[in-house]
This record gives structure tokens, sequence and C-alpha cells, in this order.
């Protein structure tokens, strides 16, 4: 056998495993459907580089991982898109289509380079009724999942998509939706990223020709503000079965009786200097 080799199946596992930690690394990303479309929110501190774009009329992108990898991804299905929609009609360009692009060229990388990109995607397609909207999720490997209702990729995708069953459901309004994604994205006891680290956008049906709007300002804050959990108003009688606090009494106590003194007066000498 010749120095240095390594069965077929141990090279799949090593870059397998290599991409998967690398992806590990990154935040999640929540793509859910809503009333009105498809929203996305990423916790993203930087202004410069996105998580989330449009790549066409009523297809919009996320991705997780190394950006530089996933950029040229995203450029690529531009380039697709454009061509196609021009050469023949852009309602030929769908994001299954796009799917399958991208699955040709993660497959091909994750097999022949020596290593495999570590990005996990997701294209969403907003349809003219709740029913038709498409969502695909696109691992490094070029696997591809048609997911219903909501996915999440990156980091601790499975905590942050099991917090987000249990708040999701169908036909939420915009404010609901985005309360339900940052709960989920939210580790359990901890603070709410504030809106200057969030990507936001959505891919709403409502509107004409470009679907994909990005929330940002004061837009962001009202759905914030409209998303964040009521907090009672001062005054309110606590809930039935909730534990009074204990009322003042009106006599005042009992002084404790005197006990006779076990010691001469003064001060105690505790053995200190001071």
């Amino acid at each position: 056998m010749p120095f240095g080799y390594a069965s077929p199946e141990q090279i799949m596992r090593d870059r397998a495993e290599y991409a998967r930690k690398g992806i590990a690394r990154g935040r999640s990303v929540v793509v859910m459907q809503y009333a009105d479309g498809i929203l996305f929110v990423a916790p993203n501190p930087s202004k410069a580089l996105h998580k989330i774009s449009e790549i066409y009329d009523r297809i919009g992108f996320a991705a997780v991982g190394r950006y530089n990898e996933f950029e040229s991804l995203r450029l690529a299905g531009i380039r697709y898109a454009d061509i196609n929609g021009y050469t023949f009609n852009r309602s030929d360009v769908t994001g299954r289509g796009l799917a399958n692009l991208y699955a040709q060229q993660l497959g091909m990388i994750f097999t022949e380079s020596i290593k495999s990109l570590e990005v996990e995607i997701v294209v969403a397609e907003v349809g003219e009724a709740p029913e038709d909207d498409q969502i695909y999720r696109l691992t490094f490997d070029g696997s591809v999942f048609d997911e219903q209702g909501m996915a999440v990729i990156g980091g601790q995708a499975e905590a942050v998509a099991g917090r987000l069953k249990e708040r999701y459901r169908e036909g939420l309004a915009l404010p609901e939706a985005l309360d339900a994604a940052l709960s989920a994205l939210t580790e359990p006891g901890g603070d709410r990223p504030p809106s200057a680290q969030l990507e936001v956008a959505v891919l709403d049906r409502s509107r004409e020709h470009r679907k994909f709007l990005r929330l940002t300002g004061p837009r962001l804050e009202r759905l914030l503000t409209a998303a964040a959990p009521p907090e009672p108003p001062a005054g309110t009688a606590p809930a039935e079965g909730a534990e009074q606090p204990a009322e003042p009494s009106a006599e005042p106590p009992a002084e404790p009786p005197t006990a006779p003194p076990i010691g001469p007066d003064g001060d105690i000498d505790t053995g200190s200097d001071e």
C-alpha cells in the first residue's frame, strides 16, 4: 500500500466533519413562513457583510459559513437568474431551478476538491398563496431538503429548530413571526440581540414586482416593539393562585425577654490591633 493512503469513505467522512465544524462555529439563521410571505432573521453585527440577500424578483437567499465562499455562490445565482430571465422569460427563473444549480456546484466541489465548502444555504421563493411558497435548504455536500414552513441553518441548528417548532404555526402575522424567530435564536435565559445586531428581511407577496424587502431602522424598531412580550402594568392584581405578600402587622413586635448578663459590660477583645 502506498504511504499515506486513505479510503474514499474516510476521505468523505473527514471532509464532512471539517465542513460541519466550520458551519457550527457561526450563528444560526432562521427562515420561516408568515401570513404574507417568508421571513429571514439572522444575528449579524456586521454592516458590510450580509447573510441575507435578494437573488431575483421572488427569490431570497440566506447563508452561513465562510463569507467568501457563500458570496461566490450568491453571485453565481444572480448571474444564472439574470441570464435565464433575459434569454427566456422571467417566470422561468424559479427557486427550484436555482436550488438544483447550487446542488450541482456544491456536490461537485465536495467530491472533487481537496477542501469542501464550509457553507449551508437556503433558497426561498414566495408564491401567490402560502401553499405556493418554497423553501429549500442545501448542505455543503449538495444535498437538497424541501422544508415545510421553516428552516434553520448554521450554529446550534437543532436546538434553535426545536425552540422554533414550539412557537411556530401557520398564518402568523409578521410581528408574531419575528417574535418566534427571536425567541428561537435566543438562548434560554439570555437577552435578545438589539436591532443594530440583527439582519431582517422579508419576501412580501403583497408587494408589486420585487418582493424582497430589507427591514432596517425605524421600521424594524416598530416591529421589534410590537413583537416584544407585553410587560404587566404596575398595580395589577397577581394571578390567581400566586402567593400574596404578607401584610405588616399593626401591632409592634413584642420585645424579646432580657437574659441575665453572662459577662462584664464593655467591648469584646477580638484579638486584632484595630
